[in-house]
């Protein structure tokens, strides 16, 4: 084999050797387009957005009925406790808190009047609009199932407030917890418009400053209140 040949072999030996390398360099090359922008960039995944919650709720003849049974039948059970019999507050804490569940029930004139009212942040830890737990716990900032009976005003963090008596078990630490009704920026359709949702108290029955004269004038001075989750049947 003469020079030329031997120079001519070595070229094709090193041409052979250079094609595995340089398919290397291109499979690199896109692995790095991939990475870092010559394509696309995958978009992160995104959170899930919770569902809003109800504003409105159509009228419900059989709810009515079902709170006036529950009206008529707590304060028959708190007796002589009571000494106003007109008109009784029904909480509904199976609604959430964007829904009217504060019902003012008149007896005598056969009525229902709803408001916005908040829960408290120990019965709602994530916040979720919903109220997860009764506690009657001191320190729980849970609200309590069960009567109460609307006592005197009284000047507080919030204003003009009104007292509680706790009349159940489950209640029994209403006054030693001060839960009581007053007014609360929290608890106004404002707050739901921003957030979503109304705050939370902290286990007090808190509604919109607005509204609240209607609580001041039509359900304090020894009247009832009963908080529970409503059911119908």
């Amino acid at each position: 084999m003469n020079r030329r040949d031997l120079i001519r072999g070595g070229l094709a030996a090193g041409a052979a050797l250079a094609l595995p390398a340089r398919a290397l360099a291109q499979d690199l090359s896109q692995q790095f387009d991939q990475a870092f922008g010559s394509n696309p960039a995958v978009p992160p995944p995104v959170p899930p957005v919770e569902p809003a919650l109800p504003v409105s709720v159509a009228p419900n003849p059989a709810y009515d009925a079902r709170l006036v049974e529950i009206a008529k039948r707590e304060l028959g059970r708190a007796g002589n406790a009571v000494w106003r019999q007109d008109i009784v507050g029904v909480a509904d804490f199976a609604r959430p808190s964007t829904l009217p569940r504060f019902h003012f029930v008149n007896l005598e004139a056969g009525t229902i009047r709803s408001f916005l009212v908040s829960h408290g942040r120990g019965s709602d830890p994530e916040h979720s609009g919903f109220l997860q737990a009764f506690s009657n716990v001191p320190g729980s900032e849970a609200t309590s199932r069960g009567g109460y009976l609307t006592a005197e005003w009284y000047k507080g963090k919030y204003g003009t407030s009104i007292r509680l008596l706790g009349l159940d078990q489950d209640n029994s630490h209403a006054l030693e917890r001060a839960i009581v009704m007053h007014p609360a920026a929290y608890a106004a359709p404002s707050h739901i418009a921003k957030f979503g949702k109304l705050g939370r108290s902290e286990g007090c029955f808190a509604m919109a400053p607005d509204q609240f004269n209607e609580a001041l004038w039509h359900l304090s001075g020894g009247r009832l209140l009963y908080a529970d989750r409503i059911e119908i049947a």
